[in-house]
């Protein structure tokens, strides 16, 4: 079993997780993070950039944070904890609901800090400048880690490993619309959304989405377009085809509206701006190449990354991946040969590829998620996922779908009815709704 100094960077859940794993397998862990305290992405911040579209991730005073005021989990508690720490029969912050809001998420992180003593391992106010390889090529070359602490000064320290834990909802995806440049409306990026107040008497907001799963693509047709039933002031268009020359955006159904606002929801892109070597890059959200979504090639073991896939139980999928990281560093664990794992990243692409998957879609995990969830288990000797959690998560993805947020309330009742069903509205793919905001 080998001890190692591991840098962790960022003290959301993916890096107190994985600082916790780090721990229990023997490793030394120091974890930075940039901002005043944990909790990453689940930290609230009522501000908002300067910029509304964020175009310019490295602006002075960028903010980090993406949640809204009024947000609530959409998955349950059941999903949302960590194994000897769980999140449901508890209450941390006086919000019992199944699925709570923010505040009860972020209080439960710096409990579960607390208890597993992660977070005296907490660099508040440490940004990490620059990671750098000390050796010249795969295996046990040690890292440069140069980070800035809260008085400006600048250190450099030297670790045996280094495992990116940063985020991904931090750096808008703001995609090219024909005719934008025509636009004289406002434009806004949902990681700029805080609360309605601002929408106050707006005549309409055009909210433009991705896809929400390529699974669901079928399901789309014209027949779903138009007034959502749900809801009483919002519609349903086809993708946004352009900006006419005189400014109503146009729909790929033909219709066309005037709207005040866009508003993009369009997710996010990586963004590793501390990382300063070759081998490793950030292709149309495409991170690679990068074994089993985890272990750069050219860089494993000693580097890592825990949270890039997304579409799975999330919180139970950041601890597998920490857990594998921690045994591969201990020698509990072992990877394939540099070969090995080349050979296994040009499959998947080419699988990929044949089915007609979009390269920005390499680290969406559904429809197979959980072969991903039972192979990372089988690396840590860890049981196959239950069925039970895997039923919970399908049900709760076809509610997410239907566009009716009312499932989180209706919940319980349901479960106690041996689980109700969500039926879908159709896909969403860079759909646009337009609102005629009353607040």
């Amino acid at each position: 079993m080998r001890r190692a100094e591991v840098a962790v960077v960022g003290a959301g859940a993916a890096g107190l997780v994985a600082a916790r794993e780090l721990l229990r397998e023997g490793h030394a862990v120091a974890v930075f993070e940039k901002s005043d305290r944990a909790g990453g992405t689940w930290a609230y911040d009522p501000r908002a950039d300067a910029d509304p579209l964020s175009l310019d991730p490295g602006a002075p005073g960028a903010v980090h944070g993406s949640l809204y005021a009024s947000l609530r989990t959409n998955l349950p508690r059941e999903l949302m904890g960590f194994s000897g720490f769980p999140l449901a029969g508890r209450v941390f912050a006086g919000d019992p609901r199944t699925f709570p809001g923010h505040r009860e998420v972020l209080a439960f992180l710096d409990a579960f800090a607390e208890e597993s003593g992660v977070a005296a391992l907490v660099r508040l106010r440490a940004e990490v400048l620059r990671v750098r390889p000390l050796g010249q090529g795969q295996g046990e070359e040690q890292w440069a880690v140069a980070w800035r602490g809260e008085d400006g000064e600048v250190a450099e320290e030297v670790f045996d490993a280094v495992v990116v834990c940063n985020g991904r909802c931090t750096v808008p995806l703001v995609p090219k619309i024909r005719g934008i440049d025509k636009w004289r409306g406002k434009q806004m990026h949902s990681h700029n959304y805080r609360t309605p107040e601002p929408f106050r008497d707006q005549v309409r907001v055009l909210c433009t989405l991705p896809l929400i799963s390529a699974g669901w693509k079928t399901r789309y047709s014209e027949d779903r377009l138009g007034k959502i039933e749900l809801y009483q002031n919002v519609w349903l268009h086809a993708e946004i085809d352009r900006i006419q020359d005189d400014g109503p955006v146009q729909f790929a159904e033909g219709s066309a509206v005037s709207a005040d606002i866009i508003l993009y929801c369009t997710g996010y892109r990586y963004h590793f701006p501390f990382l300063d070597f070759d081998g490793l890059t950030v292709d149309d959200n495409r991170v690679g190449p990068m074994y089993k979504h985890v272990f750069p090639t050219k860089y494993a073991p000693n580097l890592s990354f825990v949270g890039l896939p997304y579409k799975t139980i999330i919180f139970q999928s950041l601890e597998l991946e920490s857990k594998w990281v921690a045994a591969v560093l201990s020698g509990r664990a072992t990877l394939p040969s540099e070969e090995g794992m080349v050979a296994a990243v040009r499959e998947e692409y080419r699988r990929m590829e044949e089915d007609g998957r979009p390269k920005r879609h390499t680290h969406s995990l559904w429809p197979e998620w959980v072969e991903y969830m039972n192979w990372l288990a089988e690396q840590v000797g860890e049981p196959q996922l239950e069925a039970r959690r895997r039923d919970m998560y399908e049900r709760a993805l076809k509610c997410i779908w239907s566009l009716d947020d009312r499932y989180r309330d209706r919940w319980d009742e349901e479960e106690e009815n041996n689980g109700g069903d969500c039926a879908p509205q159709g896909s969403i793919c860079h759909t646009a709704f337009t609102a005629r905001s009353s607040t």
